[in-house]
């Protein structure tokens, strides 16, 4: 059975609007999202429920500028004071990980939520936005975090695409192909489980205006000595070289939430963004979400960074000639954009012999990216064998 409603109408708010739920219209369980039908699906009963999406509404691209101004301008409004909320053990899903940086009155306030099917508190600890009731296991969101206040607003998100099953599957093999890895890890990382993590993300875009001064050096060989002595030399012609250009930049993606690999969540691009929807809480049921603790500001910093580190290329490849110098590069931004995305992880989180290992699965292409232990058992057998057959190949050869 299948229903619809107003794009309006996102599931029901409570404990005064301090959260989200999302009943069944048929018998009033649990509506989480289904990965394989793309829309909502009672856990109960098995009726189905499109996510209708304003005919308007749009993924559009914000300003960076103007989204600053009004955020310093919230900051200094005077909230009356109220009761500071219950400070559990900061975490990702409740247990012992994340660091709670509360970026205004309005954060805080939403923090711990009761819970409407088994009347217990659900605490959301640190920049945990979407969870499931640890005693009954009804998903539940905290209201307004995505939505603006004092933090900015998401823009868009990108669904699940890959099933549990298939990411399962995925892992499995990642697991098989880690050769030095000790047998008995193996074992244990496809024994545990992964949660389903929206995790959230800037991008940025930008029309750059470049201008650098150098040196292009060119390779010429000469001759020198004579008779025994005689050999070519190589030496280099160095001449001034500047110029200047625009580049734009289009989507810089910067992951935004700390405590997470940066270089493990950064392997797992490219994303398809094209495939972003624009955002309705009705993605994040039944799924983890976190929403940023680097913020706007600080997220422009390190796309800058790395926007300057490809005009520092660019600039090197427009000297030309066999070696460079870059002597200086001065790099305007203008027209600056962004969008705050929430876009969809796997994550495996495990022990083994006594240390933390996680595995990363992009929800959408199946890339996957993660920590091992090394089995040095496995490593010296190797170099062993290798030696082995360099001795025989060399023994071969002498005879």
């Amino acid at each position: 059975m299948s229903t619809t409603d107003s794009p309006s109408d996102s599931g029901e708010v409570i404990d005064g609007n301090r959260g989200r739920i999302f009943p069944c219209p048929e018998c009033g369980a649990d509506l989480v999202f289904h990965v394989g039908k793309q829309q909502l699906k009672c856990t109960h009963c098995g009726a189905e429920k499109v996510i209708a999406l304003d005919a308007t509404a749009a993924v559009q691209e914000q300003d960076f500028q103007q989204m600053l101004e009004q955020l310093e301008k919230r900051k200094k409004v005077k909230l009356p004071p109220h009761p500071q909320p219950l400070s559990p053990p900061n975490s990702f899903h409740g247990r012992g990980e994340g660091s709670l940086k509360i970026a205004s009155e309005e954060a805080s306030e939403h923090s711990e939520v009761r819970c409407e099917s088994c009347g217990a508190n659900v605490i959301f600890a640190g920049t945990l936005t979407s969870t499931s009731c640890p005693y009954c296991g009804s998903p539940i969101q905290r209201e307004k975090v995505h939505r603006g206040g004092f933090r900015v607003p998401v823009d868009a998100v990108l669904p699940f695409q890959v099933e549990q099953r298939r990411a399962e599957q995925l892992l499995t093999t990642w697991i098989q192909s880690r050769w030095f890895a000790p047998n008995d890890y193996k074992r244990a990382a496809e024994h545990d489980h992964f949660h389903g993590v929206y995790l959230p993300f800037w991008t940025f875009d930008s029309l750059t205006f470049t201008k650098y001064s150098g040196e292009r050096g060119d390779h010429y060989h000469v001759t020198v000595g004579s008779g025994k002595d005689e050999r070519r030399e190589q030496r280099t012609r160095w001449q001034a070289a500047a110029g200047q250009f625009q580049r734009f930049f289009d989507d810089v993606l910067i992951h935004a939430a700390k405590e997470l690999p940066v270089d493990r969540i950064d392997a797992l691009a490219p994303w398809p963004l094209q495939k972003c929807q624009p955002f309705t809480p009705e993605y994040l049921a039944g799924f983890f979400a976190r929403t940023y603790d680097i913020d706007l500001g600080e997220g422009f910093k390190i796309a800058r960074q790395r926007m300057n580190d490809e005009l520092r290329s660019d600039c090197l490849q427009r000297i030309g000639g066999d070696e460079q110098r870059l002597h200086e590069m001065k790099a305007r931004f203008d027209a600056v954009t962004f969008k705050h995305l929430l876009l969809p992880v796997w994550i495996l989180a495990y022990r083994y012999r006594g240390e933390s290992y996680r595995v990363f699965i992009n929800a959408v292409t199946g890339e996957a990216q993660g920590d091992r232990p090394y089995s040095w058992i496995k490593i010296t057998l190797t170099v062993l064998a290798v030696l082995a057959v360099a001795a025989t190949i060399f023994i071969v050869f002498q005879r």
